[in-house]
């Protein structure tokens, strides 16, 4: 967790989107091309059904596939069977050098993307006034998710900054290029936990032709990639600044209570009012939403330290926000070590940790009754390792995204078969059946359990919120 203040909320402008543009790692590109061949002599996508969500991600990136509505994997083998690779290259022009160029024409690709938020509560003006004036209650950024008209911004954008529980904006305005006057929005669904929010507005009303953005990944991200970010800061619209991802990893106090981790952290230039805005890599494709940034002393201003939520992320909850709402994820209850991290102690430790590591078990859940252990840290700061899911039924789990695809795409009310490795020792292998449940229904009953408990991290010492 992030030891300094972070700025979270969007009416006082000290939470801001940071942008960020990279081009994608040199891994993930010869991956791909050493993959594709052989998955063209298989046929009939029994070779693709092999391959782990990633792996079908980084190919479908690679061909310029949009994959933003595949929710399941056998949508991304289906999309990827009906691909066919493309060139896309960026032309130099004026005398300027390649890297300008490319980012010229990022900006001009994205912006027209790219959404200005404002949220206004009504307040009667007298007895006898007919109709209420509009009060501004806050302003952020946001970005057009697809051509149905769902725009993606941080919660805390249309929260006004309030915590969980807060009373919600009478009114939400969006304004887009092209628009002359803002158009209303409604709020699809909101996810405090990641600060994620989908609104909708009428597609009819939005400028021709749509222009949602392209949506890349973010598990290949790599330190020192370049990245750029669009919003509006300080309501100054569309404004564009770049900049490096300055590391990986990062948990970030998130407007609901609770932590949000894998965040990306980058130098490039956020203030208040970028928050909920894209920050796009080097071809101009989403790898994450600006959420907060390094505010010490709450002096509300860039200080070249800046947060996003990994387009991984964004891209799981938006789509469960739109096709099945608010609370209806099923989830196992459990919190697991964000991949970079997990790396990092598989060398620590000497020996590899492939899969799932679980660092916390909530009350009440599915997790904990089949008894799954969570990651510990004892009185003198030692590291005890909790259990390290390997496979969810045939499906082998290879990094975290692999784990949620697979809960996620569970049938309801059906058990799933967890391979799991005992407190990461390779000798206690064993296979527990859990039985996935919405995840309003396990933070109600965690919240009956313990309405206040606190959660130390094992591996940062830090204190988190309640569930």
């Amino acid at each position: 967790m992030v030891s300094a203040v972070l700025s979270i909320a969007a009416c006082s402008l000290y939470l801001a989107p940071g942008s960020a543009v990279g081009s994608l790692s040199m891994r993930r590109a010869s991956a791909a091309f050493r993959l594709a061949p052989s998955l063209m002599r298989t046929g009939g996508g029994g070779g693709l059904d092999q391959l782990s969500v990633g792996e079908l991600k980084a190919l479908l990136t690679e061909r310029g596939v949009d994959f933003r509505d595949c929710l399941e994997k056998r949508d991304l083998v289906e999309r990827l069977e009906g691909s066919d690779p493309v060139a896309n290259a960026f032309a130099t022009s004026r005398g300027l050098t390649e890297n300008e160029s490319r980012t010229m024409s990022v900006f001009k690709a994205a912006s027209p993307a790219v959404a200005y938020i404002q949220t206004v509560q009504l307040e009667q003006q007298s007895l006898f006034a007919l109709n209420p004036r509009e009060i501004p209650a806050g302003a952020g950024s946001g970005f057009l998710w697809d051509n149905e008209g769902h725009i993606v911004t941080n919660w805390h954008v249309i929260s006004g900054g309030r915590r969980s529980g807060g009373t919600m904006p009478n009114k939400v305005k969006v304004t887009l290029q092209g628009l002359k006057v803002p158009i209303d929005a409604t709020v699809v669904g909101c996810e405090e936990d990641k600060d994620l929010a989908v609104l909708k507005v009428d597609p009819a009303r939005l400028p021709r032709p749509l222009q949602p953005l392209l949506v890349g990944t973010s598990c290949d991200l790599a330190v020192g990639q370049s990245v750029l970010a669009i919003g509006n800061p300080f309501g100054l619209d569309f404004t564009l600044t770049t900049g490096v991802v300055s590391a990986l990893g990062r948990e970030v106090g998130g407007a609901g209570g609770r932590p949000i981790q894998g965040c990306i952290q980058t130098d490039a230039a956020i203030n208040p009012g970028n928050s909920g805005g894209p920050l796009l890599d080097s071809s101009g494709r989403l790898v994450g939403v600006n959420t907060a940034i390094y505010s010490p002393g709450n002096v509300g201003g860039n200080v070249g330290i800046g947060f996003a939520i990994p387009v991984d992320t964004v891209r799981r909850v938006v789509n469960q926000l739109i096709r099945y709402g608010e609370g209806t994820r099923p989830t196992l209850g459990v919190n697991v070590l964000d991949d970079p991290l997990r790396t990092q102690l598989a060398r620590s430790v000497g020996r590899p940790l492939e899969g799932a590591l679980v660092m916390e078990v909530v009350p009440g859940s599915p997790a904990a009754a089949a008894r799954l252990r969570p990651t510990t840290r004892g009185r003198f700061g030692e590291v005890g390792l909790g259990d390290l899911i390997t496979a969810v039924g045939s499906t082998p789990v290879r990094q975290n995204e692999d784990l949620l695809c697979a809960v996620e795409e569970a049938e309801a009310g059906e058990p799933l078969a967890l391979t799991v490795m005992r407190e990461c020792d390779p000798r206690r292998i064993e296979t527990v059946q859990v039985r996935p449940a919405a995840r309003k229904a396990v933070r109600s009953a965690a919240g009956i359990a313990t309405p206040m408990r606190g959660y130390q991290a094992p591996l940062k010492g830090v204190q988190r919120g309640r569930w």
